[in-house]
């Protein structure tokens, strides 16, 4: 009797748009065919070798990979299933099979599932690859769930056993993961979701004692489970294996066990962990076990993953690993970078070259585009958690974003990451051997390219060879080591050292003292240049320094400034790689050394400024990317405590930023006074944020109610001098009916029960709390100082007050200063609905202007007799107290509040003092030619002041050297010091005339002169 047809076998439209490369051996493409046909008869299927558009696909498979072939002959239903379910819904099956599977099935059993999962997956994967049906990032991600839900199954499985055993006591048997302290941490590839073909998978296995305690076997059980672990993984039987694991990234792997218990690694990445530890860090993931316990141990070595301060160190370690890679392993060939063009175009000589070639650790391989992306990871990372991506392309389009690599840097180091992870896939499939090596054979090259889907073996090596010298010349730009003047260094030894400095500029006088210097270097006396490394280093850089020194008017001077900043270094290794990898920074230091000896010290006491001296032009340290990084820290910050060391590392960082910026002429005052002052609004912002959240953590919240700050002097004006503190006012407000804070009825897990208190006093805590965090010192100081002398009753009031108590007491008792003070207040930090009530009441505050000749007679004698006074008090030391001279920027100042208090038209009002001044005679309160000289003075003024702050720091100088000197001229292009002090008197002599004009004496009147006594001296707000 007749068998009944079987149905015609359709195939997955996703098979249909694929393009799939020729058989390389037609003979057995032929064999694969014909085998097929035989394998579909015995399980009772139609004919797939006789379908059409299956045709291309069996001789892609047949005639390429032996492997693929035989897992498709190997089992036929299943293979029958991908073709017509396309690789998609196969793939899905059986990574959900695999979550599926209850842990409490039979060893032997488990096995065989991972085992049949693993074959039927890999022919899934790889059909998908080839016919480019699957992007690389859909294929790379693929065998990385497989292998991450094989490892689960496993660990459930094995977890599930030992309590069932009695060695463990699980909390949850159900869900054997949750809670129970043991972590499958995944590393390199399959951390980063980047598993290729035929990879090992590279794994840490880690456990939480404290989720066992009292069980003094835990060791034991988890290194035997371990053991099961590989075991259920690598052992090969009837049905093949799953992952070969690697366990050797495990902390110091030749004295530890198979698994390390949390504290022991913590204790090691703190004390030991090396670079290449950090950067395989980088991609860690906790894929199996208790994957919140992984992810708490992770948290838990951030510090040293991702560091604080910018480490270019790692450059150098990473290029010391690729250079030991190169001499212990064959490699290839090792003259990628000088091969020339007509070379590479050869298609015969480019063949030859790549023969034997290894496309993942040779020259222009896979493994350089991976230190490229994860030393720039790692040097800056730590400062932008928006670089942290471990996947290799991820990676490099966030580099390309922020700057640290161009465009044409990241495309090509991408297309040849592509292209050679899809030769490495074409490599491994073909026999499922972990290879990383080109075939070595002219005919074996000629099948690779084949499967590679090149027209010949000539193009594609050409093409190859091509994207990868570009690749290696990127890879050279950032690892290679500047030797060009290693021949030339100084040594004090030599016989030509004194001549060779004299020959750099150094004064014969000075030789003897600079050698001197040069000596305690070669030694081991400073602790940043006794490791041999440090000490070549410096050798390398010593031309450059010296040649930049040798330039300067007391080069003497800045050699022993440079000795006292090495001096003080901690880690020599980390601060000299840093001037190697960024020269431009050796003629910015020195330039510090030369005219700024203060803010040389506070170089040499806080290494962390040197951060901002980085891409000082738009880059990686620009004002935009700083904030935005304040921003993000503090968005992640759980308490003030955590975020306040970053956040004094930035401010910091940035202030040394603008500081130098402007010693070089290429900021102007005004901008840098804007990027201050948006810098100390960001973090204040944050730190109110971060705050608020703990305060409420504590002490819960009151219904209705807020909290806002008020900047006011420079900060509220954005002029933020160099070392300005911070003129605050905190103000709050909360419903009338509402007397003290709602607190939830738990207990956190620390124990925190939290407590009401009553209105006013949580608010003042808060106040307290914020102000403590902005100047709670640390090792580059505090954030900020603050001054609270401007809020109402100045230091006798409270911390904060609130918005009623405000109101009363500027319409009722508020002195002729601080209205004047409240000219420049700016509401900078609150909700927004607390924030418009406020400006409304600084504006009620400030009033309406004189509107009587009384008033306004009062108001001029009110400001005029406080100037008075502060110059009797406090007067000028000398010609460079640019502050309190007379005719200088106080009286500027003056004259802009006075007026403002003046005019009853209240828009030509403005925190800003020029801002103000153009708006007053707009309104014709003051004089065209009087607004430009005022103008032209506040600027003048401010920017003199600001360098000398940079120079001298706030203590005004009597004298200034002649180095800084060449500073202040050059701002001003005076030829000489006289020509700046005959401007500055010049510029005194009109500004005291405007004022004596606009702000002219008067009648004392007693009432008033009472009132005036009790103005502060201080005057923080002017």
């Amino acid at each position: 009797m007749d068998q009944p047809a079987l149905p015609p076998f359709v195939p997955h439209p996703s098979w249909r748009g694929c393009t799939w490369p020729h058989a390389a051996d037609t003979r057995a493409a032929r064999i694969v065919r014909e085998n097929l046909t035989d394998a579909c008869a015995r399980a009772g299927l139609p004919d797939i070798a006789a379908v059409p558009e299956l045709g291309a696909l069996l001789d892609a498979m047949g005639g390429n990979s032996p492997y693929l072939s035989d897992l498709a002959l190997r089992d036929t239903l299943a293979f029958a299933d991908l073709l017509t379910d396309g690789a998609d819904a196969c793939v899905r099956r059986i990574l959900s099979g695999l979550d599926a599977l209850p842990p409490d099935t039979a060893r032997a059993d488990v096995m065989a599932a991972l085992r049949v999962a693993k074959r039927q997956a890999a022919l899934a994967i790889a059909l998908a690859d080839i016919g480019g049906a699957w992007t690389l990032e859909q294929v790379t991600l693929a065998l990385s769930q497989l292998a991450e839900n094989a490892l689960g199954a496993a660990v459930r499985h094995l977890l599930l056993h030992a309590h069932d055993t009695g060695r463990l006591r699980l909390r949850n048997p159900e869900t054997p993961c949750r809670g129970s302290g043991f972590v499958v941490l995944a590393m390199g590839k399959l951390g980063a979701r980047e598993l290729n073909y035929s990879s090992d998978i590279d794994l840490i296995i880690l456990y939480d004692p404290d989720r066992h305690p009292g069980n003094g076997e835990l060791r034991h059980t988890f290194v035997r489970m371990t053991s099961d672990l590989v075991t259920l993984m690598e052992a090969r039987d009837a049905n093949g294996y799953v992952f070969r694991m690697d366990l050797r990234l495990r902390p110091d792997p030749s004295a530890t066990p198979a698994a390390v218990s949390f504290p022991a690694a913590i204790q090691y990445y703190e004390s030991m962990g090396r670079t290449w530890e950090r950067a395989a860090m980088t991609k860690a993931r906790p894929v199996a076990g208790d994957i919140t316990a992984g992810r708490r141990f992770l948290k838990s070595i951030h510090p040293f993953v991702w560091r604080r301060h910018l480490d270019f160190a790692v450059i150098d370690d990473l290029h010391d690993m690729k250079a030991r890679i190169d001499r212990h392993r064959n490699a290839g060939h090792a003259n990628l970078s000088s091969l020339p063009p007509e070379f590479i175009h050869d298609p015969d000589a480019a063949t030859g070259w790549l023969l034997g070639q290894n496309v993942k650790l040779g020259q222009g391989g896979i493994r350089e585009v991976e230190f490229v992306a994860q030393a720039l990871q790692l040097v800056w990372g730590g400062r932008r958690p928006e670089l942290r991506d471990p996947t290799t392309l991820g990676a490099l389009r966030r580099l390309r974003r922020a700057g640290l690599l161009t465009r044409e840097q990241s495309a090509i180091l991408a297309r040849n990451y592509r292209m050679l992870r899809q030769a490495e896939h074409r490599l491994q499939m073909r026999m499922d051997h972990q290879t990383h090596t080109l075939p070595d054979t002219q005919d074996g090259f000629a099948r690779f390219a084949i499967f590679m889907l090149a027209p010949d073996c000539g193009q594609l090596a050409s093409s190859m060879l091509s994207v990868m010298q570009r690749s290696r010349r990127n890879f050279d730009l950032q690892f290679a080591e500047n030797d060009a003047q290693a021949d030339i260094t100084i040594a004090p030894e030599d016989a030509d050292a004194a001549d060779r400095l004299l020959e750099q500029g150094f004064p014969a006088a000075d030789i003897s003292d600079a050698l001197v210097i040069l000596n305690r270097w070669e030694g081991n006396r400073l602790r940043a240049l006794r490791s041999d490394r440090a000490r070549k280093l410096l050798r390398r850089l010593l031309p450059a320094i010296l040649t930049e020194i040798g330039k300067r008017r007391q080069p003497l001077t800045v050699l022993r400034r440079f000795d006292a900043l090495l001096e003080r270094q901690w880690a020599g290794v980390q601060f000299l790689s840093l001037l190697e990898r960024n020269p431009a920074l050796i003629h910015r230091i020195v330039t510090v050394l030369d005219c700024a000896p203060f803010l040389a010290d506070h170089l040499a006491q806080t290494p962390s400024a040197l951060d901002g001296l980085l891409d000082m032009d738009g880059g990686p340290g620009a004002l935009g990317t700083v904030t935005a990084l304040v921003r993000r820290h503090v968005a992640a910050a759980l308490s003030a405590e955590q975020v306040l060391p970053v956040l004094r590392g930035l401010v910091c960082g940035e202030e040394f930023r603008l500081s130098v910026a402007r010693l070089e002429h290429r900021m102007s005052e005004e901008r840098a006074a804007r990027a201050r002052t948006a810098m100390a609004e960001t973090v204040m912002r944050g730190l109110l944020r971060v705050v608020s959240n703990e305060h409420r953590r504590r002490h819960g919240t009151v219904p209705g109610g807020s909290m806002a700050v008020v900047a006011l002097g420079k900060a509220g004006s954005c002029e933020m001098m160099p070392g300005s503190d911070l003129d605050l006012m905190l103000v709050f407000d909360h419903p009338a009916d509402i007397v003290e804070s709602v607190v939830p009825a738990i207990t956190y897990a620390d124990g925190l029960t939290p407590r009401a208190l009553a209105a006013g006093t949580y608010y003042l805590r808060l106040a307290h709390a914020f102000v403590a965090a902005l100047t709670a010192p640390g090792r580059e100081g505090p954030l900020y100082e603050v001054d609270m002398r401007l809020r109402p009753s100045g230091s006798k009031g409270p911390v904060a007050v609130s918005l009623s108590a405000f109101r009363r007491y500027h319409a009722e008792s508020a002195w002729t200063w601080e209205r004047m003070a409240l000219t420049r207040a700016r509401v900078v930090a609150g909700p927004p609905s607390l924030r418009a009530e406020l400006r409304a009441a600084i504006a009620t505050a400030l009033g309406h202007g004189a509107r009587t000749r009384q008033e306004r007679d009062q108001i001029v004698h009110d400001v005029r007799h406080m100037r008075e006074r502060l110059a009797r008090e406090r007067p000028a030391t000398s010609p460079w107290d640019i502050k309190r001279r007379r005719g200088g920027l106080m009286d500027v100042e003056f004259i802009a509040q006075g007026l403002q208090l003046l005019t009853t038209h209240c828009t030509s009002r403005s925190q800003s003092t020029r801002l103000a001044l153009l708006r007053l005679a707009h309104a014709g309160d003051i004089t065209d030619a009087d607004a430009r000289l005022l103008r032209r003075a506040d600027l003048f003024w401010r920017a003199l002041q600001g360098l000398i702050r940079i120079i001298c720091s706030s203590e005004v100088p009597d004298t200034i050297p002649a180095a800084s000197l060449e500073i202040l001229t050059g701002e001003f292009r005076m030829a000489d010091a006289d020509r700046l002090l005959a401007r500055m008197d010049r510029m005194a002599t009109d500004v005291r005339g405007v004022f004596d004009r606009l702000l002219p004496p008067a009648p004392d009147t007693s009432t008033r002169a009472a009132h005036d006594s009790g103005s502060p001296t201080g005057q923080g707000g002017a």
